[in-house]
């Protein structure tokens, strides 16, 4: 029986790989806005034209062509297979590779997360149709977030809902679609009775707050109470699950990742509220632990896209107290930790809606003080004139100063300590020096306890993929198979409005998202792309809908086919502008569409791009078969292939006129 690596494994191993240290372990990186750039390993060049994205997870040269994950990256570099890539970066960043039999049992185990992920996905639609389209959800819960001064922008881009105060009105919509119960009760939105089975609502009554992953797909909620019942409590959240594990999980981090990386800086606050008033202010580079201290998963998701975090405030001592506890795991991550105390008490949520950005951001700037400094201060003030309580401060700023790694920092900030404590440097580091032994001795015996893993051996050979130059016609159809590809990899699950035709004539705008757009224009004409690897990227994308999903990126990247994951890290690299002479041609490359009309434009163009190369060919074959029927005198089957080349040139020059291009 086969063994294979379990995909948590590789998400865990994929979250932890980030592009640019595995990349920058071969290759010399420079910062160049929110990616990086670099001379390219794989073929001599003078001028960099090798792009690494840290927001994407990829890199893509420009010059060869190459382009892919931290997995590709290794597998070409170093001739590895997918398999031994994947063990090398799961040394790299420590994490334990358990590989697993095909079994019955472990396929059960996958389609039992994926029956979850499906629960979740119901549960979403349900709570936002419940928000939007019933009379308790708009009396109820959407006047809620309007008091609060949230945006309907801000409620659907969070995709905020409302659960009806009803006992089990979730619970039996879900079971009325199909959904078992088993599913219902292991997500945690459904709560069975152990003394009589009845089955109730965890988040009845309740506002809700989606809580995604870091590619978007909803792993648990956060339900807040509207009524004053002090019997309940006024924040229920879901509980722990096969695909929520709320110490891995920052809110809000798949709105604020491409923002964190743009401005190299996160934004820690406490709450939801807290995160949808700055993302609505325009400080989008915000996320939120969730109620939870933060924890170790969460610190190495957020060095994932910055080494910069700051902290805000609301002034409340015991709250900061609390949570100056688990700092020193951030800085034992090497991290850049600075804190804002907002004004008169006020948490972020007040402060955002009563400031307009520029003035956010300005206090942000000014009022940020270094983590150090900042605890020496609280700390020391809090002391008072005690002599105990001056040492155990002492010793308290000092086991902070012990885990930074950075030498050069510490010693910067021995010397501001020096100068808050009015204590004399020699004197703090000797006793530093004694923390730093004994932290080195804990170190080496407990690596003198364990045994350290043993790396497998390399296979030196790897297949290469046999090359094909197409010609003019073949050319045109691969570009605009591409760009529908990128834009079901990039865009796939974002919304668009469309134009289709009624029974009357009559153009009617349609809001569907990019794949069900995409894919039924496709199909529905009788379509299919002309390469095999586009055509197997197409049809994970097509069965998926059929099912009732869109894939992700990071599913996608964990696909079995290695021509599939090339292909998919490749459309989903950083891409240059590309000049309006381009554009004309039936390119429609953007480096971003965040703009929706773009977006709109874009898939519109592309599909009618794809389809006018496609009629083109499909010319060119009725040509060639025309030619052979007039040198076989074949008259009958002549009059029928004019007809048809007839209604293809109608075709055409229907598409030409919607591309607004000369027929030819």
């Amino acid at each position: 029986m086969s063994h294979r690596i379990p995909d948590d494994t590789k998400r865990a191993i994929l979250d932890a790989a980030r592009i640019e240290e595995v990349v920058g372990d071969f290759v010399v990186l420079k910062k160049r806005g929110a990616n990086y750039l670099g001379l390219c390993p794989f073929h001599q060049e003078k001028t960099p034209s090798f792009i690494v994205s840290p927001a994407k997870g990829i890199f893509k040269c420009f010059g060869c062509g190459k382009g892919g994950d931290a997995v590709s990256f290794i597998m070409e570099h170093e001739h590895m297979s997918y398999v031994e890539a994947l063990r090398y970066l799961a040394r790299k960043y420590n994490i334990e590779v358990q590989e697993e039999e095909l079994t019955p049992e472990a396929r059960q185990r996958e389609s039992e997360r994926e029956s979850l992920y499906q629960v979740t996905r119901f549960a979403l639609d349900y709570f936002t149709k419940t928000l939007w389209e019933t009379e308790e959800g708009r009396n109820v819960g959407l006047s809620y977030f309007r008091e609060r001064k949230f945006t309907d922008a801000i409620i659907k881009q969070f995709q905020l809902g409302y659960c009806s105060d009803s006992w089990d009105g979730f619970t039996q919509a879900a079971l009325k679609n199909g959904y078992d119960k088993k599913y219902l009760v292991q997500s945690g939105l459904t709560i069975e009775k152990e003394e009589n089975g009845r089955l109730f609502d965890r988040f009845r009554g309740r506002v809700i707050f989606p809580i995604h992953s870091l590619s978007g797909r909803v792993l648990g909620f956060g339900g807040r109470i509207l009524n004053s019942d002090k019997s309940k409590a006024k924040y229920v959240n879901s509980p722990e699950s096969e695909i929520y594990h709320k110490s891995h999980v920052l809110y809000a981090i798949p709105f604020a990742k491409r923002e964190i990386v743009s401005q190299d800086m996160a934004y820690m606050v406490e709450g939801y509220a807290d995160v949808l008033s700055m993302h609505q202010a325009g400080i989008t580079n915000v996320v939120a632990s969730s109620g939870t201290s933060l924890t170790e998963d969460q610190i190495k998701l957020i060095s994932h896209f910055t080494k910069n975090l700051t902290l805000l405030y609301d002034g409340d001592p015991a709250g900061i107290k609390a949570s100056l506890r688990g700092i020193d795991m951030v800085l034992a991550e090497d991290m850049n930790v600075r804190v804002v105390l907002l004004p008169d008490g006020q948490d972020p949520d007040d402060f955002a809606k009563a400031h307009p950005t520029e003035e956010i951001r300005q206090y942000l700037r000014e009022n940020a003080v270094d983590f150090i400094t900042f605890k020496t201060r609280l700390l020391l003030g809090e002391s008072g004139g005690d002599p105990i309580k001056r040492a155990e401060v002492i010793e308290n700023i000092l086991n902070s100063l012990a885990v930074l790694p950075d030498k050069i920092k510490r010693a910067v900030y021995l010397q501001e300590c020096s100068r808050l404590l009015d204590i004399s440097e020699e004197d703090l580091l000797v006793r530093l020096n004694a923390i730093l032994r004994k932290q080195h001795q804990k170190q080496f015996q407990a690596q003198e306890r364990e045994s350290l893993p043993q790396p497998s051996p390399l296979d030196n050979g790897r297949p290469g993929v046999p090359s094909s130059v197409p010609d003019s016609n073949e050319e045109n159809l691969l570009i605009v198979e591409r760009e529908l590809l990128r834009l079901l990899v990039c865009y796939g699950d974002r919304n668009t409005t469309q134009l289709y035709t009624d029974e009357a004539g009559n153009d009617v705008p349609l809001l569907t998202n990019v794949c069900a757009y995409v894919v039924s224009e496709i199909v529905e004409e009788g379509f299919s792309m002309s390469d095999p690897g586009h055509q197997a990227l197409f049809s994970i994308f097509a069965d998926s809908l059929a099912k009732g999903s869109i894939p992700k990126m990071e599913d996608l990247l964990l696909a079995e086919d290695e021509k599939v994951r090339e292909l998919v890290a490749d459309l989903a690299a950083p891409r240059y502008e590309i000049s309006r002479n381009w554009e004309k041609k039936g390119i429609f490359v953007r480096t971003e569409l965040s703009d929706q009309h773009k977006l709109d434009r874009a898939v519109t163009e592309s599909v009618l791009s794809f389809k006018l190369v496609r009629v083109r060919d499909m010319i060119a074959q009725v040509d060639k078969r025309m030619a052979e029927c007039e040198q076989e005198k074949d008259e009958l089957s002549l009059l029928g292939l004019i007809k048809t080349k007839k209604d293809l040139d109608q075709h055409k020059a229907f598409l030409c006129g919607m591309l607004r291009r000369v027929v030819s």
